[in-house]
């Protein structure tokens, strides 16, 4: 996950999140997030970042709707994320 943009780090976290969110759902998210529009020239070439590293697997609701969901690596990822984190932020 090193090699993650933060955007790509935070698109990760809400797919692992969610049950197969379509990408405006994800969108959606993030721009509570970070309180600002994310336009579609920036989420889908990242998702499709996520796809191309085999961390997330894009499927297909219909013929418009992508759907996206974690792949184990992606959440084994997610998890060892977690871990390094949780050295340097739990009160231990």
């Amino acid at each position: 996950m090193y090699d993650l943009t933060g955007f790509q780090r935070d698109l990760l976290y809400v797919i692992a999140g969610k049950d197969e969110p379509h990408g405006l759902a994800v969108k959606d998210e993030l721009e509570e997030y970070y309180e600002s529009e994310i336009h579609h020239g920036r989420l889908y070439p990242n998702l499709d970042t996520l796809v191309d590293k085999g961390l997330v697997e894009k499927g297909e609701r219909d013929r418009r709707t992508n759907t996206y969901s974690i792949t184990r690596r992606g959440q084994r990822e997610i998890d060892a994320r977690d871990e390094w984190e949780s050295r340097y932020t739990d009160d231990e």
